[in-house]
């Protein structure tokens, strides 16, 4: 996809995700949007921060790490979204701003203990399997409380709120279930110290029901940058 394409999407999906806030009663600008760069390449990524994005989403460090160096002369907040390996740990904390998947304690405590002091600490999302899909990550919602609670004494990282990646539906009011389910999580489960006050959830499908049960952050890749290539 060239650049001007890029541009033209990434506008549409930004015009509607303003839509859907007017629509479902949200604030005007209180839904950000991470922009998922799967298999884009860096030149992809390039066009869209020319256009505006800041936020970038990545799913596999290996493949995150040479697009960072590549466009090492942009100030991108980099977001790893993808499954959480104990040997990636290290670049995990060292070259991201932001991790949306993190569900288990072990991986926490890594993460803690090998974010450099001189960083801002990790911005953490806990993922939640709201669908009951075995074959997704993610935490039940009765177990995310422990989780919670294994992070409080963690100086390098900031719990700021929960993920979902829920099973495909067509139907807006299927596709609102598990994303409601996510938030009904952060309610029964936050705090004044600890407010949770980020819900990761929604795509280039479902954006729209996502915004109407709370999203605060959406991840679209599809819309703005086209089929990934193969």
């Amino acid at each position: 996809m060239d650049a001007q394409l890029v541009r033209s999407h990434l506008a549409e999906v930004l015009a509607r995700i303003r839509a859907a806030e007017q629509r479902y009663g949200r604030p005007a600008g209180s839904v950000g949007l991470v922009a998922v760069t799967k298999r884009q390449p860096a030149a992809a990524i390039r066009a869209a921060y020319l256009a505006g994005q800041r936020a970038f989403g990545e799913n596999y460090v290996q493949e995150a790490l040479a697009k960072q160096d590549e466009l090492a002369d942009l100030d991108i907040e980099w977001h790893f979204i993808g499954r959480i390996q104990a040997n990636k740990t290290r670049q995990i904390a060292e070259r991201f701003a932001w991790v949306h998947s993190l569900c288990d304690a072990r991986h926490a405590q890594r993460l803690d203990a090998q974010r450099p002091a001189a960083l801002a600490p990790l911005q953490v999302c806990i993922q939640v399997n709201t669908s009951g899909e075995a074959s997704k990550e993610g935490l039940a919602p009765e177990a995310v409380g422990e989780l919670l609670d294994a992070c409080a004494g963690l100086e390098h990282l900031s719990v700021r709120g929960l993920m979902t990646l829920p099973a495909p539906a067509q139907d807006l009011a299927e596709q609102r279930r598990p994303l409601g389910a996510l938030r009904d999580v952060r309610d029964r489960l936050a705090t004044p110290g600890q407010p949770l006050d980020t819900l990761s959830m929604g795509m280039s499908d479902d954006l729209e029901a996502a915004i109407a049960e709370g999203a605060t952050l959406v991840r679209i890749g599809t819309a703005v940058f086209g089929p990934r290539p193969v």
